[in-house]
């Protein structure tokens, strides 16, 4: 992979293809327009009884329960030989292969970035809003550098919940199908100066050597002082090496950030790992045409800097291993959303996240336990699907429902409202 050959195109689209690009949380040699900061968050929150501190606020942890589960004693490919171009939501992963976290977690790690958001709405002018926003779009996937692990999948009416007083945001999340699996959230600015939202519905395919992620679903900001919407879809995820040789995360697609009150005007570019930049759009066009001509490096073959292994077997090549974050390579914003304080289970729904046993065995270390209580209640999800086809009833989902982007008409899952009035009738028993 060539990293300086990869370039984001935002307003006409982001070609986010693979980047290797040398780039750690703790090096950030970064240059350029806009910086995509994705240093540790040591921010903290006001959810449940935590004794403060000196300044008045409190503060989140920093490290997980326990350490890391090897991986090293399983094979992958005992499991995935039979399931070459099949979807995979279908098919069971044993626990050793996941993260302890909840997909719906996964998505709240947008959040991370969101100071790019308010800076946007500070903004007055709108090419700098634009910037702003793309480099909020591309920070989603910056916390998956070196992520390899996989997030459990959440049960039907599975929630999370996210206040950051100090961030100025709160967040709300459902899963509001199961097949197709759809995650649907919604967060507002505090301060009233965004509203964040979309439907996320991620098909994984296996292609012999990689697992693919397609994240299908629009994403879709508002800043309501300036009344412009944004609208993008996530890029494809791809793993590398899931049978030999070492896993590592690759980006591409063609993510477009469209501005839905704007005409072309300014061209944004980079790469994932590292910056933006931003240039005239006449500028931006006289390289595109250079390229078309051949008048620059080629793309790498995906097996131009592949090494074989004694079988003959092609190992994808590996960008220069980085110094890892945390445990499971999460940062520390990463590290505090599974945080269970004293207190916060009588503030949560009872289907938040954070209550899930399987989940919180795995963060423990205590495998066996989680391992049970996973299969325990995926027993639980099928029964209660029986139950429903016996009595000809449809699944009921609680905040969010059915609609249109009201953006792009396209489907899309809308917040009903209510959540943070605590009301929490008619929510399921999952767990």
């Amino acid at each position: 992979m060539n990293g300086e050959e990869e370039f984001f195109d935002a307003v006409t689209g982001f070609d986010s293809d693979n980047s290797s690009g040398e780039f750690s949380e703790a090096n950030q040699r970064i240059t350029g327009v806009i910086r995509v900061d994705t240093s540790k968050s040591n921010g903290i929150g006001k959810v449940g009884e935590r004794p403060p501190q000196e300044n008045g606020l409190q503060k989140h942890r920093t490290s997980l329960p326990a350490p890391m589960f090897t991986r090293s004693d399983f094979s992958v490919w005992s499991i995935l030989k039979k399931c070459i171009g099949l979807e995979l939501s279908k098919i069971t992963m044993p626990i050793a292969f996941n993260e302890p976290l909840s997909f719906l977690q996964r998505i709240t790690e947008y959040m991370e970035h969101v100071y790019l958001i308010h800076k946007a709405s500070r903004q007055p002018q709108p090419l700098e809003r634009m910037q702003s926003v793309a480099a909020f779009a591309v920070s989603a996937v910056a916390s998956q550098w070196e992520r390899t692990g996989k997030p459990f999948n959440p049960l039907l009416g599975e929630t999370y919940e996210l206040i950051r007083e100090d961030l100025g945001f709160r967040f709300i999340s459902e899963q509001v199908s199961h097949h197709p699996p759809i995650s649907a959230f919604y967060s507002e600015g505090l301060s009233q100066d965004f509203l964040f939202h979309g439907s996320i519905y991620p098909k994984l395919k296996f292609w012999g050597k990689s697992v693919e992620a397609e994240p299908r679903g629009t994403i879709t900001l508002e800043l309501l002082k300036h009344d412009e919407a944004y609208t993008w879809t996530n890029p494809t995820c791809c793993v590398h090496n899931v049978i030999i040789g070492k896993l590592w995360i690759e980006q591409y697609g063609t993510v477009e950030i469209l501005n839905h009150s704007k005409k072309k005007l300014f061209m944004i570019y980079g790469k994932w790992t590292e910056c933006l930049w931003g240039i005239d759009p006449v500028a931006y066009e006289s390289f595109k045409k250079q390229e078309r001509r051949g008048d620059h490096l080629k793309k790498a073959k995906p097996t131009d800097n592949g090494s074989e292994n004694a079988d003959g077997d092609v190992v994808d090549a590996v960008p220069e291993v980085q110094e890892t974050v945390q445990m499971y390579n999460f940062t520390s914003f990463t590290v505090s959303l599974n945080e269970l304080e004293t207190g916060m289970e009588k503030i949560l729904a009872p289907t938040d996240c954070r209550l899930r046993p399987d989940i919180r065995g795995m963060e423990n270390g205590n495998m066996d336990l989680a391992s049970q209580e996973k299969e325990r209640l995926e027993e639980k999800q099928r029964e209660a699907r029986r139950e429903r086809a016996r009595e000809e009833a449809e699944w009921q989902t609680r905040w969010f429902h059915q609609g249109s982007n009201p953006y792009t008409g396209t489907p899309d899952w809308l917040y009903t409202g209510g959540y943070f009035e605590r009301d929490y009738s008619g929510c399921p028993d999952i767990y």
